[in-house]
């Protein structure tokens, strides 16, 4: 299932096979996931030919793929470069990346477990707190999908008035978010956001989603992901545990953990679960519900 291969000029990186899906990870630079989808197939997530096999500089990267993030976004805390290796095991079933000493004395950690006979893929993201004093940080977790797919993000169950009369979750809105671009289907159950290499500005949405589940198709083949929402926790960016971006490159869905104060020497933890499957959607709720719902039940709860 393991074994270290070369890819896009990193010599080191390690990949995970279970002859179905295939997913590789960066160990020259990272802690960074790079590709994943199925095995000969597409690269669901986006890279940035600019700065692929890149190893050393001094200002941060974006090579793309999936990494982990501290919100919230300040520079240069959040920016610190991950331009070095990275320290990697394997035990024959979990793969641990780990950074250390890095600028803002923030460890990052990711640990990635592939199940051997499915689709499915638990990512456990970690930071430990190096500083002689506390950090109120959230792990924020960032994929970075492939240019001309469409991300679905669920919303609130409808129910009419005056049933219920007290908001159902915050939609938080950037000064660069334009509602009426035509990339964003606003619907009855789900807001839809497509990637359009056309595009000549960015769109980017966050929301409190008490669903715990994102999509993203592209191509045929859809990429899931479930994580959790804690009730009463406080989350960054006016309470967002979801967010969304994209720009002419790339689209990404992002999933947030909850503020915390992390104390020194201790460690704040978000987990995700991961599907990847073939799936044919349309854009109609009721497609969505027929065809994406039955997978997102499938995916394994995380807490």
């Amino acid at each position: 299932m393991m074994e270290v291969v070369e890819y896009g000029g990193w010599p080191n990186c390690i990949k995970l096979s279970n002859g179905k899906i295939e997913l590789i990870a960066t160990t020259d630079v990272g802690p960074r996931i790079i590709r994943l989808g199925f095995v000969g197939g597409q690269n669901l997530f986006h890279n940035y030919p600019s700065t692929l096999g890149k190893t050393g500089d001094p200002e941060w990267n974006n090579y793309g793929g999936h990494r982990l993030w501290a919100a919230p976004e300040v520079f240069p805390r959040t920016y610190s470069p991950d331009n070095s290796p990275v320290e990697h095991e394997w035990d024959g079933t979990t793969l641990i990346l780990r950074s250390s000493d890095k600028p803002g004395g923030l460890d990052k950690e990711l640990r990635i477990t592939l199940d051997p006979a499915s689709t499915t893929v638990k990512v456990i993201h970690r930071i430990t707190n190096r500083n002689p004093w506390a950090i109120d940080l959230a792990l924020w977790v960032l994929s970075v999908m492939a240019a001309g797919g469409r991300a679905i993000y669920p919303h609130e169950d409808y129910l009419p008035h005056p049933d219920v009369l007290l908001p159902a979750r915050p939609l938080v809105l950037w000064h660069f978010t334009d509602m009426s671009d035509p990339r964003w289907t606003w619907g009855r159950k789900y807001i839809q956001l497509r990637q359009n290499p056309a595009a000549t500005t960015k769109q980017k949405l966050g929301m409190l989603n008490t669903k715990g589940w994102a999509a993203y198709l592209l191509g045929g083949d859809a990429f899931l992901k479930r994580y959790p929402c804690l009730p009463g926790a406080t989350y960054a960016d006016m309470g967002c545990n979801t967010e969304t971006y994209t720009d002419p490159d790339m689209l990404e869905v992002e999933t947030l953990g909850p503020l915390t104060a992390v104390e020194p020497g201790a460690f704040a933890e978000h987990t995700e679960s991961w599907l990847v499957a073939k799936l044919d959607c349309g854009t109609s709720d009721a497609d969505i519900d027929a065809k994406l719902l039955p997978l997102v039940a499938g995916l394994p709860s995380v807490s």
